[in-house]
């Protein structure tokens, strides 16, 4: 992958006005828990996949302040010269934690958390954010609008619809650990090895005398690689029977047409007919038009002959739900002995309320089925006997329980990064993509449901919850 542009004074200002807070207030070196989780799920959904973790290691791995930097801090007139001589030298020395790229994740849970000195953990909010923002939104939607297409391949179109350079690169290697097939975007597969596709636009048609001439040249050209637009003019009447034509003349039985416009069911189940009339039973179908995961799921459901699609706009900006919504909250802090002392945000709002301390996650499977059942959040140094019974909560309903037997329990978090050394290999796209696929199937088909999805158990350990009660009936008795 190509090197990228040093992106350390890609932040909020805050982040820096806060460093420059802690280094004077003698904090700069006070270690810090921040947890990155998520609150909701988009378009309402069960679940979401983890997706951005390559970009911010990159990220943190490179992380400096060049003299070009010091000098922009040095003009705005409020930064400490202390300060900054300590950027100078600065060089994330903390540890990491994350879950895999292609994880299910949901609410309230740690999908990265971050132990570290206060102006390193408080930095790296903003780069973090933005990047598991993005990647796990636009995987999240990639994952329902694959789902939904049942097996047949999906390919990323949305390059030219995405929000800037990064949104569509990113947001194409997001789609491919998600399950999509292949992308429009040449960039993403020379960065990252996502395959890149793609047939031809309306203008191609146009630029020939006629459609045959168009269909015919293109033939010629790639004949192991033929899949001709057919609805520049008339689908029916002059589109696919000039496909046919060309495809027969040129010889050519690995091919393929794409449906762009119109009623996607019924164009294409009469295109099937005349294909397999004309002995093209081989020839596929390939559907584009600002399709969704309802659109496509209503296009199967209607016996669509349809292969395979293209989804572009819909996808690249999530355009249902545009704002993936993750946060970085404080969790606990580290007194000078060493000790852990939690934190915790309060709020009327009780979505907004934090789960305090340095945490682990397991991930209960039953060894039954295979499926994920539950995940536990407890204390980063909780034992569990995990041969005995689990009993865990609905977060959504304390009183509904269930009691687990035949179990295992895998831990979700990985280690990242260690005193400022990368320990982690990151896998290949390829390793993502089949870790997702793994994972997801691994999720019961009622937790997998577009609409009105089965509430899937996250709930906290005896010893965790006992600590965040206690911290808010600590606040709820503090005075003014």
């Amino acid at each position: 992958m190509k090197a990228k542009t040093n992106l350390t004074m890609l932040c909020d200002y805050y982040q820096l006005t806060m460093s420059n807070g802690y280094f004077r207030a003698d904090l700069a070196d006070r270690i810090c828990y921040f947890d990155m989780f998520y609150r909701s799920v988009p378009d309402n959904g069960g679940f979401a996949i983890a997706a951005g973790l390559a970009q911010v290691v990159e990220y943190v791995r490179d992380l400096k302040f060049d003299e070009e930097d010091i000098e922009y801090l040095r003009s705005k007139g409020c930064f400490d010269e202390g300060f900054l001589d300590y950027l100078r030298n600065f060089k994330f020395t903390g540890d990491i934690w994350a879950v895999p790229e292609g994880t299910p994740v949901f609410p309230n849970e740690p999908i990265i958390t971050v132990r570290a000195p206060a102006i390193q953990a408080q930095f790296i909010e903003t780069f973090l954010l933005l990047t598991m923002n993005h990647q796990c939104l636009i995987a999240t939607k990639s994952n329902r609008i694959v789902r939904a297409a049942e097996g047949r391949p999906v390919a990323e179109f949305g390059s030219r619809r995405a929000q800037g350079a990064d949104g569509a690169i990113l947001g194409a290697r997001a789609s491919y650990i998600a399950g999509c097939a292949a992308t429009a975007c040449t960039m993403a597969d020379q960065w990252f090895g996502a395959p890149a596709t793609g047939t031809m636009a309306h203008s191609w048609v146009q630029m020939f005398p006629d459609e045959y001439t168009a269909f015919k040249t293109y033939c010629k050209l790639y004949p192991n690689n033929a899949t001709l637009l057919v609805d520049t003019y008339n689908v029916l009447k002059s589109g696919v029977p000039n496909a046919i034509r060309v495809f027969k003349e040129e010889g050519i039985t690995r091919c393929g047409i794409r449906l762009d416009s119109g009623d996607l069911t019924y164009l294409s189940r009469k295109a099937r007919q005349m294909l397999d009339e004309a002995g093209l039973t081989e020839c596929k179908i390939v559907a584009s038009n600002a399709l969704d995961e309802y659109i496509i799921r209503d296009l199967v459901r209607q016996g669509a002959r349809i292969d395979s699609f293209g989804v572009g706009e819909r996808l690249i900006t999530s355009r249902s739900e545009p704002v993936f919504g993750g946060v970085y909250k404080l969790a606990a802090i580290e007194d000078e002995q060493g000790n852990i002392i939690p934190k915790i945000k309060i709020s009327e709002n009780s979505a907004k309320i934090t789960t305090p301390h340095f945490k682990k996650v397991y991930r209960i499977f039953s060894k039954d089925s295979g499926k994920a059942e539950a995940d536990l959040i407890c204390l980063h140094d909780e034992e569990f006997d995990f041969t005995q019974p689990l009993e865990l909560f609905d977060p959504e309903a304390t009183w509904k329980r269930k009691v687990y037997t035949d179990y295992e329990a895998k831990e979700l978090l990985v280690p990242v990064f260690r005193k400022g050394e990368l320990v982690y290999q990151v896998p290949d796209l390829q390793a993502s993509r089949a870790y997702c696929q793994r994972q997801v199937d691994a999720l019961w088909d009622e937790v997998k449901r577009f609409e009105n999805p089965h509430n899937y158990y996250v709930d906290l350990s005896q010893k965790l919850w006992d600590i965040k009660r206690s911290l808010l009936d600590g606040a709820g008795n503090q005075k003014n």
